[in-house]
């Protein structure tokens, strides 16, 4: 079976998209993930703080890591997020829990924090599971 590390380094690997923001998940645990995103200028808005779309993109990786630790492949059906704070500094994490998992859904509670502990945007993902695991073992 698909070790925890297994799952990190598969995701860190195969989705494209987060590794080109300088997103990467950090760890991957039963049920739970932490995602980090490192600071650019290119990921800031007009305002100088970093562009809603980073952070969701941030809370959606920690949902992945998460969602498929058990190496059961979940995607996200739906998200609502809620941004508390602008997101400054030069690092951003995010860590996501499992609210409830069924047999073809899931339910999980992300939060966004900076680098000085604030939160700056918690929602919650509900993901649709595949029935295929993420890695073919």
């Amino acid at each position: 079976m698909a070790s925890f590390e297994d799952i990190r380094n598969y995701i860190n690997r195969f989705d494209r998209f987060a590794a080109a923001n300088n997103i990467r998940l950090t760890r991957v645990e039963h049920d739970f993930a932490e995602a980090e995103l490192i600071v650019t200028p290119q990921m800031l808005n007009g305002n100088d703080v970093v562009q809603g779309g980073a952070i969701f993109t941030l809370a959606d990786i920690a949902f992945a890591g998460a969602a498929n630790s058990e190496n059961q492949g979940m995607v996200t059906q739906s998200c609502t997020i809620s941004f508390v704070r602008p997101g400054s500094g030069t690092r951003l994490t995010a860590e996501a829990r499992v609210i409830n998992r069924g047999r073809s859904t899931g339910v999980y509670y992300v939060e966004v924090r900076n680098d000085q502990g604030k939160l700056v945007a918690c929602g919650q993902i509900n993901g649709f599971a595949t029935g295929k695991p993420l890695i073919e073992e």
